[in-house]
């Protein structure tokens, strides 16, 4: 399983020190969650702060635009380069075309689903899908319980993956903790965001390590 630290539950007075962490750990991916105030009841990393990310670190980034009118504000962030990129379902009526331009913009493109939006509406567009983020908490701010049910979910989810013969990445983002990371693993799931479940151990660089042990444990 791919670990990507969410820096939302780093110091935001120090995201030198976050990228350090995810550097150091081994982090696959920095997960930036983009909220603006709207879509989420939080407002985090505009896109100056993106670009700046990308400037301190060699870890990719995965973006994941909590926000109205995705399209908007979707070249500004494509501009930090980033690996990954998804947008909400709820937010985004025209889905094919804002895929479309993720992926031209030289990202994987992803749909992200809150907790009550089922996956069963997927069936048609996962063709042009890269990854689905499932959240497990509701979005807006960090630090808050997994919602159980994600995981059934994200289980349904990989058989539909599996009964289309397609190549789509499942990530999951809220909650996630070494208490409940060998389930999420045991769902189907390829990468996991981790913020406080990282940023508030005693020592983040070897949390990110021992998360991914933990869900290999689960595969092995």
């Amino acid at each position: 399983m791919k670990i990507a630290p969410s820096i939302l539950a780093a110091d935001l007075a120090d995201m030198v020190s976050a990228l350090a962490v995810c550097r150091d750990g081994g982090a696959d991916y920095v997960h930036v969650d983009v909220m603006d105030g709207h879509f989420v009841p939080n407002l985090t990393f505009g896109a100056p702060m993106a670009r700046a990310l990308a400037l301190h670190t060699e870890v990719p980034l995965d973006v994941h635009l909590m926000v109205s009118n995705p399209e908007l504000l979707l070249d500004e962030y494509l501009a930090a380069d980033p690996a990954m990129v998804s947008v909400h379902w709820e937010a985004a009526p025209h889905l094919d075309r804002l895929l479309a331009r993720i992926r031209e913009g030289g990202a994987r493109a992803g749909l992200a689903l809150n907790p009550g939006t089922p996956v069963s509406g997927l069936a048609d567009i996962l063709p042009v899908l890269d990854f689905v983020l499932l959240m497990s908490v509701n979005p807006g701010f960090a630090g808050q319980a997994f919602i159980p049910y994600v995981l059934d979910k994200a289980a349904y989810l990989r058989t539909m993956i599996e009964e289309r013969g397609v190549e789509v990445a499942i990530e999951i983002d809220g909650g996630v903790k070494e208490t409940n990371i060998r389930e999420v693993a045991a769902a189907g799931v390829d990468i996991a965001v981790a913020g406080s479940g990282i940023f508030a151990a005693e020592d983040p660089i070897a949390q990110i390590g021992r998360l991914r042990g933990l869900a290999r444990e689960e595969k092995t």
